[in-house]
């Protein structure tokens, strides 16, 4: 990948400062820029960093005003929002990293599987029978697909996830490596030889458009009908969601958290790293919940904020972690006053 200053502003909408023949190759942090790189500064506690950087492209926002000259081998491109544009133009590498198209040799897919157009297939990936990829699918190394999967155009799969039976995967998703949609929900009945007797799962899941699904992240499939993950949820890596469970359009969710089987979570919330969630409970719309807490019963109220484990309301946690921390001094005042009324 080799672009000049001038093609990046056109794509960027910004204005040279310097030399607009100016060469990059790579990305780069402003305070690791090396020559052929380009990086940007949007944080100000990083500006020191604009006038000793080796980057030789470097994007700012319009109404930055320089305090000294910068190296004159640092060209600018001055933009609206720096780091707006910074996610832009690493969108654009992204794509240009995926622009792989065709199927390995080793990539076993059945007959009765359709393909799209423009796909990229990696080595060793297995495509059961009954299957629908959509055009622009990218799909890596090792992944295992299993039968009457869909999934829609322009999806990602990383190397080594998993995709079982049934499962349907919507348009422009990111599933990242390890992840396994549609494996057995975590279901047993306890039988009078004092042992569990398996529940088979027979349902599946589905993943609506642009969805991220971090990797390592498990969802189950429903013991009858769907688990459901709506338009434009963010699941971080290493999350457990049960069988059965649903989750709203645009909420997203931190690393570790485990939501258990059919617990119904609303539209645009944001849940901390791991949280736990009770199953069988309902979650409004627009909740917001901190890292570790515990849900352990239904969260009616839109918008409402929760902390702690169990979690309760979060200014209601506040005042009762101040009345904890006092807790020793309370406990030093009560010794105190014991120790005298024993010696009157």
């Amino acid at each position: 990948m080799e672009f000049n200053a001038q093609q990046i502003a056109g794509l960027l909408g910004g204005i040279v400062e310097g030399n607009p023949e100016e060469k990059v190759t790579k990305l780069a942090k402003i305070e690791e820029g090396e020559s052929q790189s380009i990086t940007f500064l949007s944080n100000l506690a990083y500006q020191d960093y604009l006038y000793t950087t080796d980057a030789s492209i470097a994007i700012i926002d319009k109404s930055y005003e320089l305090t000294k000259p910068v190296k004159p081998s640092l060209t600018l491109i001055r933009v609206d929002d720096a780091r707006m544009s910074f996610g832009k133009l690493l969108e654009a590498y992204q794509q240009y990293r995926n622009s792989k198209v065709g199927i390995d040799k080793s990539a076993q897919i059945a007959e009765s599987t359709t393909l799209g157009e423009n796909i990229y297939i990696g080595p060793n990936v297995t495509i059961g029978d009954g299957c629908s990829i959509g055009d622009n699918v990218r799909i890596s190394a090792n992944v295992s697909i299993g039968d009457n999967v869909s999934i829609g155009e322009g999806t990602s799969i990383l190397s080594n996830a998993c995709v079982q039976n049934d499962c349907v995967i919507g348009k422009h998703c990111s599933i990242y490596s390890g992840a396994i949609i549609g494996g057995d929900g975590f279901g047993f009945v306890p039988s009078s030889m004092n042992d569990y007797k398996k529940v088979v799962h027979i349902g599946n899941v589905i993943i609506e458009d642009h969805v991220e699904i971090g990797s390592n992240t498990t969802i189950d499939r429903g013991t009858l009908g769907s688990t459901k993950i709506r338009k434009g949820v963010k699941l971080d890596n290493l999350i457990q969601i049960g069988h059965n469970v649903e989750i709203g359009e645009n909420t997203v969710m931190a690393a570790q958290c485990g939501v258990a089987g059919s617990a119904k979570i609303g539209k645009n919330c944001m849940i901390g790293g791991q949280v736990g969630i009770v199953g069988h409970l309902t979650i409004a719309d627009e909740v917001k919940i901190a890292a570790q807490s515990g849900i352990g019963s239904s969260i009616e109220e839109k918008g409402s904020l929760w902390q702690g484990s169990p979690a309760i309301k979060v200014r209601d946690f506040q005042r009762s972690y101040v009345l904890f921390r006092s807790f020793p001094k309370i406990k030093n005042k009560l010794d105190a006053i014991e120790r005298q009324l024993q010696r009157d």
